[in-house]
């Protein structure tokens, strides 16, 4: 993936393997955003004043970005979700062999946004749910699409949302998104946090990661905030 440390653009890149990867030219093909229709089910509102997502899809640098500038959203943080807490670091994870998923949890207000609007964000422009253990030029376990359901009507909204999806063939291949019962998330180091807000001119973020909250503005305008709720401020780093 990416260097943690030092921000050196094409130390960064190197690092990342990119280069061979084909980061900087036309080889390396941006994610598209695909427009899709919402949920056509979902269970009545919640009550509660806060909720709480947790979902994987690749690097997390993006997927927290990208529900950063979501409407509604108060918070949401880099993390790893499937495994040990003790294997739960960068470190760790980068072997494939932990079990956890680079993950974001959401924390959101369910009266400006609903989590059937999370998901239509996180299949529409968060991340491809049709590549298996990868994204982009990220490859292994740790990089797969998965949802970490909190709750049973939570698992029930996913599921019926991505039968929906393929049945419509939205996609020109199988959705192979994991739906995981969620047993801890683990907040990732400080560096990780609020990345693509602090290093735009990474060549990483501005090739994989700016393309998706652009996308995010232009395909779903109404759930798009300019300002970014960043997970730093909720985070005692």
């Amino acid at each position: 993936m990416r260097s943690p440390f030092s921000f050196n653009p094409l130390a960064s890149v190197a690092a990342a393997g990119l280069l061979g990867w084909g980061l900087l030219g036309p080889s390396a093909a941006t994610e598209k955003a695909v427009v899709l229709p919402p949920p056509a089910w979902a269970p009545a509102g919640s009550p509660a004043a806060l909720e709480t997502a947790v979902f994987a899809g690749g690097c997390f640098w993006g997927v927290q970005a990208v529900f950063q500038h979501t409407r509604g959203v108060l918070n949401a943080v880099s993390g790893y979700s499937g495994g040990a807490r003790e294997t739960a670091t960068y470190s760790s994870i980068g072997t494939g062999r932990t079990g956890h998923a680079e993950a974001v949890e959401v924390s959101y207000d369910p009266t400006q946004v609903s989590y059937g609007q999370l998901l239509q964000i996180y299949f529409s422009v968060a991340h491809d749910p049709t590549q298996l253990n990868r994204q982009g030029p990220d490859t292994g376990t740790q990089y797969r699409s998965a949802i970490f359901y909190r709750t049973d009507s939570q698992k029930q909204v996913a599921e019926r949302y991505i039968a929906q999806l393929d049945a419509a063939q939205v996609y020109p291949r199988k959705i192979v998104t994991q739906l995981t019962p969620l047993t801890a998330f683990y907040p990732a180091e400080a560096y990780h946090q609020d990345y693509a807000t602090r290093h735009p001119n990474s060549p990483y973020i501005r090739r994989f990661d700016l393309p998706k909250i652009a996308s995010l503005k232009t395909v779903l305008p109404a759930l798009y905030r300019e300002t970014p709720a960043l997970a730093a401020s909720a985070l005692d780093n």
